[in-house]
């Protein structure tokens, strides 16, 4: 069985998609599973355990010069790489018709097939040529989580139950052995950066956070992916003091690895945020809009939450993402203690 995900961008939305390729895998355990994606995240999809290849596309940038040499070049390269394997399954994830054309040019195996959503989802775009193109299309709940969402259609389009939610970036993770050092090492990321404005936090709750966490024996870690988003780790970190550090801007692996090896994240609704997420870190997800309920952590039922949202309006305040660190930081501790018995046993 040979499976191709469409799914472009964005952060967020491509860590969504994760949980998928373990779906898969459990359904079809000889399955081979290539994506195609933006090239800034293709490193980041090549770590998720059980992608094959990764097919890396610049949309973004060819819409920019379409009738460009270097596009026109470009495009028949990545057309010959993207047709370069005949596909049992085709699904497209993305719903839109940039992602509805990626599934189009795909080749398929004979009896092989397309499938795509037949709805808008709530708070999530959609367009119709991805209903077009497609031979099966699964109509899907409106309300529904963005994380959810991507399996729902793909069980129902197969025919399998959901098993629990895996991500599939263990390798990502500390080793065992390290864990509790890596626990030990106490450093906890501060993710303010957003591509939204109204999205972010204000700098003087996040430098108070800062000097609590310090006090309270913490190392502040501070990432940044713009310009301006550097200028303001950097004002946050001199507030702080000599208990914040900036961290380099690095490739999207290269991050995903160094995030593993924190005590936790605190962060705004941004991809950041979900990749901590994905990583199974103690979390707190900062929400100035009531819409944790499509994009916020979700927490497998019968386990103590390790990660959870804080919302308020216009903002939550300082104490109430205080509050809800110390109840997460606290449960993942006790998850990583019950996890060393249980090697040691």
């Amino acid at each position: 069985m040979r499976i191709l995900i469409v799914k472009l961008s964005s952060l967020g939305d491509v860590i969504h998609t994760f949980p998928v390729v373990q779906d898969l895998r459990g359904h079809w355990p000889g399955a081979r599973i290539d994506w195609v994606v933006e090239r800034g995240f293709a490193p980041l999809v090549q770590s998720c355990e059980g992608v094959a290849r990764v097919i890396p596309c610049e949309l973004r940038r060819w819409r920019r010069a379409p009738w460009s040499a270097t596009t026109r070049a470009e495009w028949r390269d990545f057309r010959r790489e993207l047709q370069r394997e005949a596909y049992d399954l085709v699904i497209d994830l993305h719903g839109l018709s940039k992602s509805a054309l990626m599934a189009w040019l795909a080749r398929l195996a004979p009896g092989g097939r397309r499938v795509a959503m037949a709805n808008r989802t709530e708070g999530s775009s959609y367009e119709a040529p991805t209903r077009w193109v497609a031979h099966q299309v699964i109509r899907l709940e409106p309300h529904v989580h963005a994380l959810v969402r991507g399996r729902q259609l793909c069980a129902q389009a197969i025919g399998y139950t959901l098993p629990p939610l895996r991500h599939g970036l263990a390798a990502c993770r500390p080793a065992p052995s390290q864990g509790a050092g890596a626990i030990a090492a106490n450093e906890v990321l501060l993710v303010h950066g957003t591509s939204r404005d109204d999205k972010c936090w204000p700098l003087a709750h996040w430098v108070e956070l800062g000097h609590r966490l310090v006090q309270h024996g913490a190392r502040v870690g501070l990432v940044h992916g713009s310009a301006p988003e550097e200028e303001r780790s950097r004002q946050m970190a001199e507030a702080i003091g000599p208990g914040a550090q900036v961290w380099p801007r690095m490739a999207l692996d290269q991050l995903a690895h160094r995030m593993a090896g924190c005590a936790g994240v605190v962060g705004v609704d941004s991809g950041l945020s979900h990749l901590a997420v994905a990583l199974d870190l103690a979390h707190v997800q900062i929400y100035n809009f009531d819409t944790a309920w499509r994009t916020g952590p979700l927490n497998e039922p019968g386990h103590a939450p390790r990660q959870c949202s804080a919302y308020g309006h216009p903002t939550p305040s300082v104490e109430a993402v205080w509050q809800a660190w110390g109840a997460m930081r606290a449960a993942s501790l006790g998850w990583a203690a019950g996890a060393s018995r249980e090697g040691a046993a």
